[in-house]
C-alpha cells in the first residue's frame, strides 16, 4: 500500500514528498512529509475485507482525532489512493485532488 500512495502522491500530489503508512491491526494511518521536513497526519483507514476497498476516517487536528468521513464519491470507503486525494485536497488546499480529471 505505502508503495502505492507515493506513487499517486508523485502523480497528483507533488507537494508531498513522501507517505508514510503505518498498520495497526484492522487500521492503516496514512501520514504525508513535506520537502520542508513537515509532518501532517492525513487520515486513518479501516481493512473492510477487500485489499482494494477501506474504511475512511479524515484526521481533525481540532479534535486531535480522526472522524469517519465520506470521499468525494459520497461512499464512506473507497481505494487507499482515494482516500490519499481526498485528504490532500484538503490538507494541501488543492480541491483538484478530488477530481478523478485533474485540469
Amino acid at each position: 500500500m505505502q508503495q502505492r500512495l507515493n506513487a499517486r502522491a508523485r502523480e497528483r500530489s507533488p507537494a508531498l514528498a513522501e507517505v508514510q503508512v503505518r498498520v495497526r491491526g484492522r487500521f492503516a494511518y496514512v501520514d504525508g512529509g513535506l520537502d520542508s521536513g513537515e509532518a501532517l497526519t492525513l487520515c486513518r483507514l479501516r481493512y473492510v475485507g477487500s485489499a482494494s476497498v477501506w474504511g475512511f476516517a479524515i484526521w481533525l487536528a481540532s479534535k486531535d482525532g480522526y472522524e469517519d468521513s465520506v470521499l468525494p464519491s459520497g461512499r464512506p470507503s473507497g481505494t487507499p489512493q482515494e482516500a490519499l486525494d481526498c485528504a490532500c485536497g484538503l490538507y494541501l488546499a488543492d480541491p483538484s485532488a478530488w477530481s478523478e480529471h485533474r485540469p
